[in-house]
């Protein structure tokens, strides 16, 4: 899919009524802006007081200064004191994307060639991110909520050092931006048949794809993925996307898992009427899992990594699972349905069997829109991270770190396990109320084998926002890609 701006770090932009972008860094003062003279200068000092400036991180000021002698439109983008130059392009973008002007040139008058190459690839980045806008379905818009913002050219810059930066941060924001389509799709336009055709498309980029329609996953014995489909007309699938980057073809790859249900209105458990409109987003792993994977092949990691995506609608017809229902998972195992709505580990311990025994991998990620619970216990500001390796959990909390898409490592034991008993089967599909995103990572724990390192990311705040912030508009988010392409990156290439 093509990205929302075009990025010119190339051939510079000769038009002087095009807005002049500078960075600023923490401490900048009007003396910083010698360069246009003392008269600018002069009137510059006024308006970075009055907006109380300082090259905060995010922060902008408006400035119409005199270039020789004539006026320009001038946007300082504070980039603070850690250079955040891809949250100070954020900001650009979301300032100027429906403001009517077309284009802005970011100026890097007085950095290192170098140094503002790198740096300029990482604003484009930022600008990008923010200046998505997913308002295909929109036929009313008013001229000033139409977008505008086109293009954004770069100068004083090393191009090609911003064009080597910018191949993988453009391949990373692709990713992103195809998650944030999928998961934006409303339930009669994305469901489990459609999202396996908006994959397709992959396979140019040299992923190969596998995909198991009803009859196969019978075949294979998945009764708790399929139970939860059962009461929907959309017949589910299973898609499995396999990048490797490694050149060995006898590889054991890493393994993502994603929660793929395309609309989850509880079954038979039906949820309350407010707000289940939301519950589109409730396939946000499954739209994670393929945007890495997208990433991840467009930057052409030297990694081998199959995402494996379990699709699903789980809606309350006559033929629908009911509370109290015993299925019989591909492991063998017997779970007792207490409650429909929670699915997303009924459709998990199928698709995480399936990998493990047709892959062999050392490594498992799943990343699940699993419980309200982990929304009440870490809100919107971290995904969930339980885990069986100490070791895994910290590299993901690292990867987390360094890519912005944040984790808390959360507890699992024994004392959690027991409170998933059943009298009639092999365990519950649900605990108690209390600890409930716990009780749901050990339900998966029970479906992974004794070698293989696991870690599960309860992602159910950090799909979809209700307000906008540094790099999304109100709306889907992305969460995940970048995690996963980092951990990749950090941890399984050269």
């Amino acid at each position: 899919m093509a990205l929302p701006l075009n990025i010119d770090f190339t051939t510079g932009n000769s038009d002087k009524k095009t807005p002049l972008v500078i960075p600023a860094k923490k401490g900048f003062t009007a003396a910083d802006l010698s360069r246009f003279g003392e008269e600018s200068q002069a009137l510059a000092a006024v308006a970075l007081e009055n907006a109380r400036f300082t090259g905060k991180a995010g922060s902008l000021v408006e400035l119409v200064l005199l270039e020789k002698d004539a006026p320009r439109q001038c946007v300082l983008a504070g980039i603070g004191a850690d250079a955040d130059y891809d949250k100070a392009g954020a900001a650009v973008a979301a300032r100027f994307l429906t403001s009517g002007i077309q284009a802005l040139e970011v100026d890097f008058t007085g950095f290192d060639a170098d140094k503002a190459g790198k740096a300029a690839a990482s604003f484009a980045f930022g600008a990008v991110l923010r200046g998505n806008s997913l308002n295909g379905y929109r036929t009313t818009l008013k001229e000033d909520e139409k977008l505008s913002l086109k293009t954004l050219y770069f100068s004083q810059i090393n191009s090609e050092t911003a064009e080597k930066k910018w191949k993988k941060l453009s391949a990373i924001a692709e990713g992103i931006l195809f998650t944030r389509m999928l998961v934006t799709e409303p339930g009669n336009k994305l469901y489990p048949e459609t999202f396996v055709e908006q994959c397709k498309s992959l396979t140019d980029l040299g992923i190969e794809i596998e995909i198991l329609d009803e009859k196969a996953l019978e075949q294979a014995g998945m009764g708790a993925l399929l139970g939860v489909a059962q009461g929907s007309a959309r017949a589910p699938r299973l898609l499995a996307l396999r990048w490797n980057g490694t050149g060995k073809a006898d590889s054991r790859p890493v393994a993502f898992v994603g929660k793929g249900v395309t609309f989850d209105s509880g079954g038979i458990s039906l949820k309350p009427g407010a707000g289940m409109e939301g519950m589109k987003w409730d396939m946000g792993g499954a739209g994670a899992v393929v945007g890495a994977m997208k990433a991840l092949a467009l930057r052409k990691a030297k990694a081998d990594v199959i995402g494996v995506c379990g699709l699903v609608e789980n809606m309350p017809d006559a033929n629908a699972q009911r509370p109290g229902d015993v299925v019989k998972t591909m492991s063998g195992q017997t779970v007792e349905v207490i409650n429909t709505d929670a699915e997303g580990r009924l459709v998990l311990c199928d698709v995480l069997t399936w990998v493990q025994q047709k892959y062999k991998p050392e490594v498992v990620v799943d990343l699940a829109t699993l419980t309200g619970a982990m929304i009440i216990t870490l809100g919107h500001e971290y995904g969930g991270l339980f885990s069986n390796c100490d070791k895994l959990a910290d590299n993901l909390l690292k990867a987390g770190q360094k890519s912005g898409d944040g984790l808390w490592h959360l507890p699992m034991g024994d004392a959690y396990d027991k409170l998933l008993e059943s009298h009639i089967a092999d365990m519950k599909n649900v605990g108690p109320r209390y600890g409930g995103s716990i009780t749901a990572a050990q339900f998966l724990k029970r479906f992974i084998e004794k070698d293989v390192r696991w870690a599960h990311l309860d992602i159910a705040g950090m799909v979809w926002a209700d307000k906008a912030a540094s790099f999304w508009d109100k709306g889907a988010t992305g969460f995940g890609v970048r995690l996963l392409n980092q951990f990749i990156s950090d941890n399984f290439e050269d």
